[in-house]
């Protein structure tokens, strides 16, 4: 019997995967040194609690699954933030929160195309593109309201009606960050509609959202420890809301997969909060760095968005942010590109070390000159 050709397994698929467009993450270099400042990880290393965690890890724990719920874990984080324990959830990377976020609480019977705008979600036009991937692959419509000329959310337009708001906030890749009262504006506009505040870099300069959830529950609040707490290797993410948005949450992961995170990541999670010496000082070294570098980078020209993430975003009056990718990356140094309407002359570049940051510089000195 002949074996079909691999490539006509595409027959297989089904037509919702083959109008998947996936996300792109950014480039992870296997055939050469580089110095990485295109996906936003914290330049140091773990809390040193994290390394003893790691040491002293019962390895006969691994033959057993995990706890479902996350619970120390959990108790650590609520006791951290002075929330109740039913107001926090646990999960696999905010990513994987994220996703579940999408499906607890939006839904659409119909062709997403010819949907009302009280049917759409709505995000900003220059923001974390998971946000619409997302939505395609779970049906869901959407539309996207245009940042200000400067980049800032226009929020009226974003508190008119639709069926819920995902904020990134700080937002990504600009790093502009909102004020608790302006979220605060957002939830008050519609106290039947979920706002989702993707907090995946505020501790480096932005005020949380964490505050608001006792006068509102129509906020759920998505945090990681990929940045800050530079686990984003171990892929532990969590959120905040009304006990009964976390309600929701667990029925989703618990009709898909109730393990999602592995034993040794809530582990480490916990020894990461426990150690908040490492935490509060390696935050304001990068937010340190991130101003010495913005002033350094203006010198020579560039616009800086202001920043209350660990990246910046920056262009240039004269060349072409395609053309600066390509030099750096020539020069061992990447950072991200985005080729899109409205932001194709801007980079986003990470926060690194210092010395890293001096590479940049002297890199772009070159390149500019």
């Amino acid at each position: 019997m002949t074996s079909p050709n691999p490539q006509d397994a595409r027959r297989l698929w089904s037509k919702k995967t083959h109008d998947l467009t996936p996300y792109i993450p950014g480039e992870q270099p296997r055939d050469r040194q580089f110095i990485k400042l295109n996906t936003n990880e914290n330049p140091y290393p773990p809390a040193p609690g994290v390394l003893e965690a790691l040491k002293s890890f019962p390895i006969e724990q691994l033959k057993l699954y995990p706890d479902p719920t996350g619970l120390k874990l959990r108790t650590t984080i609520a006791e951290y933030y002075g929330l109740p324990l039913n107001q926090v959830f646990a999960g696999n990377g905010s990513d994987e929160v994220l996703a579940m976020a999408f499906q607890a609480f939006f839904d659409y019977h119909g062709d997403p195309n010819t949907a009302t705008a009280t049917k759409q979600i709505v995000f900003p036009d220059v923001t974390y593109s998971f946000y619409p991937v997302y939505a395609n692959l779970y049906n869901i419509p959407f539309r996207r309201v245009a940042l200000n000329e400067d980049f800032t959310i226009p929020l009226g337009d974003l508190a008119a009606p639709s069926a819920g708001i995902i904020l990134a906030n700080p937002n990504a890749p600009t790093g502009i960050a909102l004020t608790l009262d302006q979220v605060a504006n957002l939830a008050s506009a519609d106290r039947n509609r979920l706002v989702i505040v993707d907090e995946a870099y505020i501790d480096f300069g932005g005020e949380s959202a964490v505050a608001l959830l006792t006068e509102f529950d129509n906020i759920l609040v998505i945090q990681t420890l990929s940045k800050s707490r530079a686990l984003a290797g171990l892929r532990v993410g969590f959120a905040f809301g009304d006990p009964q948005l976390i309600a929701a949450l667990e029925r989703v992961r618990d009709s898909f997969n109730s393990y999602t995170l592995d034993s040794l990541a809530q582990t480490c999670a916990v020894a990461a909060f426990e150690d908040g010496n490492w935490f509060e000082s390696t935050r304001a070294h990068i937010m340190a760095t991130r101003q010495r570098t913005t002033a350094a980078l203006e010198r020579l020209g560039f616009t800086v968005l202001p920043s209350a993430a660990n990246f910046i975003f920056v262009s240039h009056k004269r060349l072409a942010g395609d053309l600066l990718y390509s030099q750096l990356r020539e020069a061992g140094i990447l950072v991200r590109h985005f080729k899109q309407p409205r932001i194709e002359q801007f980079l986003r570049i990470s926060i690194g070390t210092d010395a890293e940051m001096d590479r940049l510089i002297t890199a772009l000195e070159t390149i500019v000159s």
